[in-house]
């Protein structure tokens, strides 16, 4: 029984965070994406919408298979802190997908305004 609602409470709670997260990026990462392609808003939604796939695919993904243990959960300590660690597992890669699309969108952008101004020269 503790196993079950270890795995229940985990999905809920990683996905849930996993959403919010792909959310946030999607909509501030819009207008970055809109500077970065000179106003092109069709790209930059293009482009957005490629991201959040992206991103949903590999912590969907890195939820799934962190879902197994082999621990046996026997009280409710035990699945806290199972919970816990899964948790923040998931939590280090969310902010790590998080800096590597900032990191995307800052080269991005940078590309962007340089062929922007040498086009201008």
């Amino acid at each position: 029984m503790y196993i079950l609602f270890c795995y229940l409470s985990y999905l809920a709670i990683s996905i849930g965070l996993t959403v919010w997260v792909a959310k946030t990026l999607h909509r501030n990462g819009r207008v970055f994406l809109i500077d970065a392609f000179h106003g092109n808003v069709d790209l930059a939604d293009s482009v957005n919408q490629l991201l959040v796939v992206g991103f949903y695919l590999i912590n969907i993904g890195y939820i799934a298979l962190a879902l197994t243990t082999k621990a046996a959960l026997e009280n409710m300590r035990q699945v806290i802190e199972l919970e816990s660690q899964k948790l923040g597992v998931v939590l280090l890669i969310l902010g790590g997908m998080h800096f590597f699309n900032i990191l995307v969108f800052a080269r991005m952008r940078r590309r962007g305004t340089a062929t922007y101004i040498s086009s201008k020269a």
